[in-house]
């Protein structure tokens, strides 16, 4: 049954989730979090009051929370509250931080808040039959500016990593995400998304054409002047994917 209009609007699923709060001291240690943080962050494995706040991150998005920390301190007056995606087992967390400041404007901490935005971006999978399977995304989140814009996936041509982060790209230009390709390769349809290269996620549904050059093999996508590399190791699954045995 279809919701109601309202049900999908921003207000709508705001006022539906529940709100983590994380406070820090000035060392980034935790010193206070609410019973819904208790709850979602891995509290009882890490341990993390009075340690520094990366300790219960994944060693891969710590890099990404440090660099949301340091934002907070830019220089310019009453500066917005830095915002980022981290996706952790089964939930896909939307994360701001904002600096905690004296009467003489001297840092005395930081105050992270998180929303659950899974339910907005992602829906059950019902081939899915493992207990650890991942929901999958039916929008990617992308930060532009301090706004969350959500992206339908079946839009996305490809998506492309750069270190921690991925840009990506629909007929309408690029986006950039704050998760890592790897992420998105979890979390999108595998009926659709392909894994071409270590740097690539193709959409097939996007496929146009398959070029091979003094032995390098390119995949050409609908929209896009150029073509994507496909890695050695990716053809055979390619081919396969499009009903091909040989190019």
């Amino acid at each position: 049954m279809d919701l109601p209009a309202h049900s999908a609007s921003p207000l709508y699923l705001l006022e539906r989730s529940d709100v983590g709060l994380v406070q820090l001291d000035r060392e980034l240690k935790v010193v206070a979090m609410n019973s819904f943080a208790r709850r979602v962050l891995p509290v009882e494995d890490k341990q993390p009051f009075d340690k520094m706040v990366l300790s219960f991150h994944p060693e891969r998005s710590q890099p990404k929370v440090r660099f949301l920390i340091d934002q907070t301190e830019c220089p310019v007056s009453n500066p917005p509250p830095m915002t980022m995606i981290i996706n952790i087992p089964e939930r896909v967390l939307m994360i701001k931080v904002a600096k905690m400041a004296d009467a003489n404007g001297q840092t005395l901490g930081y105050t992270l808040v998180f929303y659950d935005i899974t339910d907005a971006v992602s829906h059950d999978d019902p081939a899915a039959l493992r207990p650890d399977a991942k929901r999958l995304l039916q929008k990617i989140p992308t930060v532009a500016g301090n706004r969350i814009v959500l992206v339908d996936a079946e839009q996305v041509i490809y998506v492309r990593a750069e270190g921690h982060y991925t840009w990506v790209t629909t007929a309408q230009g690029s986006s950039f995400c704050n998760l890592t390709i790897s992420d998105l390769e979890s979390r999108l349809d595998s009926g659709a998304f392909l894994r071409i290269h270590r740097s690539y996620l193709a959409n097939l549904e996007h496929a146009e054409q398959i070029v091979r050059d003094e032995g390098r093999v390119s995949l050409k996508l609908r929209h896009e002047e150029a073509s994507l590399p496909v890695a050695r190791t990716s053809v055979p699954k390619l081919l396969q994917r499009l009903g091909l045995t040989e190019i």
